[in-house]
């Protein structure tokens, strides 16, 4: 049995909030406990805002509560009737999070049968004690760096699979692959990018979803080779230009390494469509058509590359193995 962060750090809090409560004196302190529990959240992001959430729709459940028990009383009738007119204003405030704790606080005033400024600052304390101590437990969170840095390298190596296949193919017109790596790098790359969400949401002072966008930028590619393959596949006649793309597309598979960007390949696919239009034309139906697809080809390898080209340090920080 495995015991995880979220569990531990759950715990610990709990126990945590409940000695704080229990030291300063306040009544119901055991339900600093179930704040705590609430509200220890995955990311620090969400914590914060699940907090502010609940601390919001406790006030406003103190509020309701003190309007509907003066003037109803304290019948049970009245805890349905209050909460049928506060859970939809906790959701048109867009603090529906803090129903749950909210209903805590409620049901502590109603059991009190008698509304005081004290006990509203006990309720609030309470709260605080809870919140504060699920958002001190929430600081912590273990660092995806190392995990995500393996995802950056398993999604290259299955591109650089898949296009020396595609430069095999171009070569020998061998068809025997499997098309195993396609499916898994979709798998891996989905995998990573939710890893990459939850990281940038646990860096609360600085800009860091460059791994998010790193993998948005690799999914977008990924497309790309999608849509390439029937076109490599529909190739059939050797030609002199069908030799120079599987070059390209070799050289550029070889440059999926640290230190490369997409800019010189750019300049080198330009330059080799520059030498496509200096190469006398297609004698042939089958030699126009081999040489029409090819064309498609190089557009969707300019496609590729612009890409990545837009994927660029700038104004924003990259990963430390950007990759071609």
């Amino acid at each position: 049995m495995k015991i995880g962060y979220r569990t531990l750090k759950t715990a610990v809090g709990a126990a945590l909030a409940i000695a704080i409560a229990q030291l300063i004196g306040l009544h119901n302190f055991a339900s600093a406990g179930i704040i705590v529990i609430l509200c220890v959240q995955v990311t620090k992001k969400r914590s914060l805002e699940t907090a502010r959430a609940r601390f919001a729709a406790c006030v406003v459940a103190i509020g309701f509560a003190a309007l509907f028990f003066a003037v109803f009383g304290y019948h049970p009738w009245t805890i349905g009737l209050l909460l049928l007119l506060f859970i939809p204003v906790t959701v048109r405030l867009k603090i529906n999070e803090g129903i749950a704790t909210s209903s805590v606080i409620i049901l502590h005033l109603y059991a009190a049968q008698d509304i005081t400024w004290g006990l509203v600052a006990n309720e609030i304390l309470l709260v605080a004690v809870g919140i504060g101590v699920a958002l001190l437990m929430n600081m912590y969170m273990p660092s995806a760096e190392k995990e995500l840095k393996e995802y950056q390298r398993i999604v290259e190596d299955l591109f650089r699979i898949i296009l020396k296949e595609i430069v095999r193919y171009l070569r020998t017109n061998e068809l025997d692959w499997d098309g195993k790596e396609l499916p898994l790098a979709a798998e891996t790359l989905d995998k990573a990018k939710k890893l990459a969400m939850r990281h940038a949401d646990n860096q609360l002072w600085r800009n860091e979803d460059e791994y998010v966008r790193y993998f948005r930028m690799r999914e977008r590619q990924l497309e790309i080779i999608e849509h390439m393959l029937p076109l490599v596949t529909s190739l059939v006649y050797t030609v002199e230009q069908r030799m120079m793309v599987a070059d390209f597309i070799d050289e550029l598979s070889d440059a999926i390494h640290p230190g490369n960007t997409a800019d010189r390949f750019l300049r080198r696919l330009a330059e080799m469509r520059e030498q496509f239009k200096a190469m006398p034309l297609p004698k042939t139906r089958e030699q126009f058509e081999e040489r029409a697809a090819l064309f498609h080809l190089v557009r969707e390898l300019e496609r590729y590359l612009i890409i990545k080209s837009e994927f660029h340090p700038g104004n924003e920080r990259k990963p430390q193995r950007l990759k071609a």
